[in-house]
């Protein structure tokens, strides 16, 4: 049973979502594409520091074949490609585009590198998946969908030929929707420009949610900061369903589902039947639930 996104998050100590799906809010194109371009600017940020700090011997020297840091070259390529793009579009559009921030990215070897790169990736396609509906140009929407599509290719890889880990899903892209997926960010972003908050829709992030111990089936630890409010629940967000809530018991346990398969977003909600803005108390963590052919947990 391998859960090697939900581990590294609890150990990092790393999205707004109604009735499974983000609610469409009043966004022009422009925000939007300046939302991408936030993502693409950690990514972008994120390959090119990891490669100029770990060398190709250094991946080997982690038990990694040479062919796959020449396949990270590739993805950083892909990622400024996606900078270089989106900025284009948007001044193509006069419109202004959101400058690159600082960012602090707590990797410590060559495989905690993999596996943030791994957690980027998936969050990412969560993100181009959750900001479509806002979309009203059809250019920029297939150009989001062409980008989306590869940042889902680079999430597959990384966990399967990267980290020898389980790329499989369920039959539906999880969509996060701004705020969560801030949420997500923020701990990797130490500052930047004042002019980009201008740029960009209100975000509000949620505070930090970690699981330890997290299995299907079992008693999983929440770590956050408690409210005083109660009940609480764990809102279980995988696909385009709606949500699993399970109560948390003892202040800070949860019986994790035995159903759950494959990428799942946990919520800590005040509502046992509703996950927004005006719910989520903290989150979101990522659970990847691997399983094998047969849909048994592995």
């Amino acid at each position: 049973m391998k859960y090697s996104i939900a581990a590294t998050l609890a150990a990092f100590t790393l999205a707004y979502v109604a009735d499974a799906r983000p609610t469409k809010r009043d966004i022009t194109d422009p925000q939007v594409l300046n939302y991408a371009l936030t993502l693409e600017h950690l990514e972008a940020t994120f390959y090119r520091e990891g490669l100029k700090k770990f060398s190709a011997a250094d991946f080997a020297k982690a038990g990694h074949p040479g062919w796959t840091y020449d396949r990270f070259l590739q993805i950083r390529d892909h990622e400024e490609t996606h900078v270089t793009f989106l900025t284009t579009a948007l001044q193509t559009a006069g419109a202004k585009a959101v400058q690159a921030c600082e960012y602090s990215f707590p990797y410590t070897d060559v495989n905690s590198f993999l596996t943030l790169a791994g957690i980027l990736e998936s969050v990412g396609t969560a993100a181009y998946t959750g900001g479509a509906q806002a979309i009203t140009s059809k250019d920029y929407l297939t150009a989001a969908a062409s980008i989306l599509a590869v940042e889902a290719r680079h999430a597959a890889w990384i966990e399967s030929a990267g980290l020898s880990g389980s790329p499989w899903d369920t039959a539906f892209q999880t969509p996060l929707a701004p705020n969560p997926v801030y949420s997500l960010a923020v701990p990797f972003i130490k500052s930047c420009p004042a002019s980009n908050s201008e740029l960009l829709p209100a975000l509000a992030p949620y505070p930090v949610l970690a699981l330890e111990n997290a299995h299907a089936g079992k008693t999983a630890t929440l770590k956050f900061t408690a409210p005083k409010t109660s009940p609480l629940f764990v809102a279980f967000v995988s696909g385009a369903g709606a949500p699993t809530f399970v109560p948390i018991q003892h202040g800070n346990e949860v019986a994790i589902p035995s159903s759950l398969r494959g990428f799942v977003f946990c919520f800590v909600t005040k509502d046992g039947g509703k996950v927004d803005d005006s719910t989520v108390v903290a989150g979101p963590a990522i659970l990847n639930v691997a399983f094998d052919s047969r849909g048994n947990v592995v």
